[in-house]
């Protein structure tokens, strides 16, 4: 389809929903974020391996929705500036100046775009636990929950009814494993596993495979 055509940002739209379920959560004492690992193209299983929570400082993460390229290239952007940041200022990035650097990075590419959506979520004493939605074309919304991809109205079902502002990240990874599996049990572009992290004032860290265990998710 060619860019002039006047459906295009309609094709990017829905193409960037075929595939993947992630969620974030804002808690009292930090954020959590959740994926799963199946990665697809159109009905083929591409891999089943994919972490789509990317690390991009010790107090900063991203989920990736869309283009593997476009979104590994975006979190290289990402990590660099943010370790850049920290060398110049010799503090952390704050959550929400990383959020509008990914949301100018995109908007400055919009008539070439980087097919993904990403939310960008962190944690500093200043702003507490912090998400932001953005979307391939730069634009950014600021959720206490978040789910992308194509299998987030399932999760967003789930997250509605369990989700409370004052959850800690040890309440809330759980009900972000139990949402991604309602969209793995529902949605066929979904699937495989779920990686979790948790953001907090002790930094960013993976959930191990006892930890996730422990939850009682079973597909």
């Amino acid at each position: 389809m060619h860019p002039k055509d006047n459906r295009y940002p309609e094709y990017i739209a829905e193409q960037i929903k075929k595939g993947t379920t992630t969620c974030a959560l804002s808690c009292s004492d930090g954020v959590v974020l959740a994926a799963d690992t199946r990665a697809s193209a159109g009905l083929f299983i591409a891999d089943r391996h994919v972490m789509k929570i990317q690390q991009v400082d010790k107090h900063l993460a991203m989920t990736i929705a869309g283009g593997v390229a476009d979104a590994q290239n975006l979190v290289d952007v990402m990590r660099y500036n943010a370790n850049l940041y920290r060398l110049q200022n010799k503090e952390l990035m704050p959550v929400k100046s990383a959020a509008r650097l990914c949301s100018n990075v995109l908007f400055n590419n919009r008539y070439f775009p980087y097919y993904v959506q990403i939310i960008m979520a962190g944690y500093t004493k200043a702003e507490g636990g912090v998400i932001h939605n953005i979307d391939l074309f730069g634009s950014m919304t600021t959720e206490k929950f978040i789910s992308t991809g194509s299998g987030s109205p399932v999760a967003y079902g789930y997250l509605e009814s369990e989700y409370r502002p004052d959850l800690s990240v040890n309440e809330a990874y759980k009900i972000a494993m139990h949402a991604i599996a309602a969209a793995i049990r529902r949605n066929a572009g979904t699937g495989d596993n779920i990686n979790v992290a948790i953001i907090d004032k002790d930094g960013y860290r993976q959930l191990s495979k006892e930890q996730k265990a422990a939850v009682g998710v079973v597909f």
